[in-house]
């Protein structure tokens, strides 16, 4: 499975301790610390990448296309590839969309090399308006919670649409818990988690401050119930550490 220590520079992003309150942006800067970035704010996100990568070749039907929509620096189509090679799933095309041209040249230049062959497509788009093709898995991997709560659904049900019969969503999302004490205990434990990586108190509060408002978590059960509702047959919650979670739908 794919090696996710592909780190270029360290995150010294908020080493000043300096962000305004919502102002994160996918830009250049954080496409160039991005590996690092992710590695050390989200618990379990090597095991998320990877196993998104076995079950994207779990559920893959060869002629067929994988999507990945904010797919950053690919590290999650790398893993499918490399999955679905190991399991021998013939032709699948890989779609990777991404609204962050930053994003999408490295992710390029990254894959490329490594794909044995397998058909690659980059898009720089809004995954929002991006046209889906018939696909037999797609992936949402943290992507979702940066989108205005209004538009989530619109963009489920497109995904519904444009997967085949017995395609999966796999959804990787922050989330928040309905018990107020257990959301506290979560939050207290993520800092503790980012610490441990390495980030000082400066720069903790100021990576909250600058996502305040720009990612918006939700809890599980709104998560599922949602998927539900715009006819999923089944929301399965596979994979969770701390307050963030991993689901697989499937259309029936």
């Amino acid at each position: 499975m794919a090696d996710q220590g592909m780190s270029e520079d360290s995150d010294r992003l908020f080493a000043h301790g300096e962000a305004a309150p919502g102002s994160f942006r996918f830009d250049a800067k954080v496409a160039r610390v991005f590996d690092d970035m992710i590695r050390r704010s989200v618990p379990g996100y090597a095991t998320t990448v990877a196993m998104s990568g076995w079950l994207a070749a779990r559920f893959a039907q060869p002629g067929t296309a994988c999507q990945d929509l904010g797919c950053s620096l690919g590290a999650t189509l790398l893993a499918c590839a490399e999955a679905m090679t190991e399991a021998g799933i013939g032709p699948v095309e890989l779609i990777g969309v991404d609204s962050s041209k930053a994003m999408l040249d490295r992710c390029r230049s990254r894959l490329e090399p490594e794909l044995g062959g397998r058909q690659l497509t980059l898009i720089e788009a809004d995954v929002r308006t991006v046209e889906l093709r018939p696909s037999s898995v797609i992936m949402l991997n943290w992507t979702l919670q940066f989108l205005p709560p209004a538009d989530r659904a619109p963009l489920l049900t497109r995904i519904h649409d444009a997967l085949l019969p017995g395609g999966v969503l796999i959804l990787s999302e922050k989330i928040i818990d309905t018990d107020p004490g257990a959301q506290q205990l979560a939050e207290s434990l993520h800092a503790d988690f980012k610490r441990s990586q390495g980030y000082s108190e400066l720069e903790i509060a100021a990576k909250r401050s600058a996502i305040e408002d720009v990612l918006i978590p939700e809890t599980l059960e709104a998560q599922k119930a949602r998927l539900l509702q715009v006819g999923f047959a089944t929301a399965l919650v596979w994979y969770r550490q701390l307050n963030f979670a991993s689901l697989l739908a499937v259309k029936a």
